[in-house]
């Protein structure tokens, strides 16, 4: 489907694999031209060079450490011409309020929530400026699900949920949309590495593995293309009607009582 999107630009911040990747290539077939930010300066390259040789946009990468204020902003900086923003770097690790550490729970904060509300700033202004611009947040449903043991990410989700829905209700007097996703279970290297120490943990690996998926819509965790079609969607103007709000795409986890 043809969404409008050719010509356009767009900042992926971890976009260099998982639900990141995905939505850098969902736009790169739809002709948006790119910047990708990443830590790992050999996952950047192995991305462009995949996007670009496939489906001929241009693809810039930048290795940064998110966490790291200067270096942030100064990404944000660099690309505040673009036309839209995909905040989806941080990942946040499971454990009780005792498993988590404050030197962690500061670290995965200051990556995740002030990364994507540092970048925003910066880029928000520009947009208003240009009075055009989408802005999306990738969270997660950890942020509307109550759970003991993904505390600081739950926390971490709902308060980048309230700052969607708060900046998103203000941003359209400038004409500029804000607006997120929620992710359920989605089948990335990070999923399959928290199941495996999961796994290994069990009693019975395949009992658990079972046990596991028979939560899950059609017995599996969510595609990542499933995550990224809709935020090509919400990217363009079939979705201009949208902001302040959170899509979750989550196959009835929520509705079905909540699965992390």
């Amino acid at each position: 489907m043809d969404l409008g999107l050719r010509g356009r630009t767009a900042l992926v911040t971890g976009g260099s694999q998982g639900i990141g990747f995905a939505v850098a290539e969902e736009f790169a077939r739809e002709g948006v031209n790119l910047h990708l930010a990443a830590r790992t300066k050999m996952d950047l390259e192995r991305a462009k060079k995949t996007l670009s040789e496939t489906y001929g946009v241009e693809v810039a990468i930048h290795a940064v450490d998110l966490s790291d204020r200067a270096k942030r902003d100064a990404l944000a900086h660099d690309c505040a011409g673009v036309d839209i923003l995909v905040n989806n770097a941080g990942a946040v690790p499971g454990g009780d309020i005792f498993a988590v550490d404050e030197d962690t729970w500061r670290a995965t904060w200051e990556l995740k929530q002030f990364g994507y509300v540092g970048i925003t700033r910066i880029v928000y202004r520009e947009m208003c400026r240009r009075r055009r611009g989408v802005i999306i947040n990738i969270v997660g449903t950890g942020g509307i699900v109550t759970s003991a043991d993904y505390i600081c990410g739950g926390l971490n989700n709902r308060a980048l949920i309230q700052f969607t829905y708060s900046l998103g209700g203000a941003s359209v007097r400038y004409g500029v949309r804000v607006c997120g996703v929620n992710p359920g279970a989605t089948e990335t290297q990070r999923l399959k590495g928290l199941r495996a120490k999961r796994e290994a943990n069990a009693g019975d690996a395949e009992a658990f593995r079972r046990e596991l998926f028979a939560k899950y819509a059609y017995g599996r965790p969510a595609h990542a293309r499933e995550i990224s079609g809709m935020v090509a969607f919400l990217a363009s103007d079939r979705a201009s009607y949208i902001s302040g709000t959170m899509m979750t795409v989550d196959g009835g986890a929520v509705a079905r009582g909540g699965t992390l």
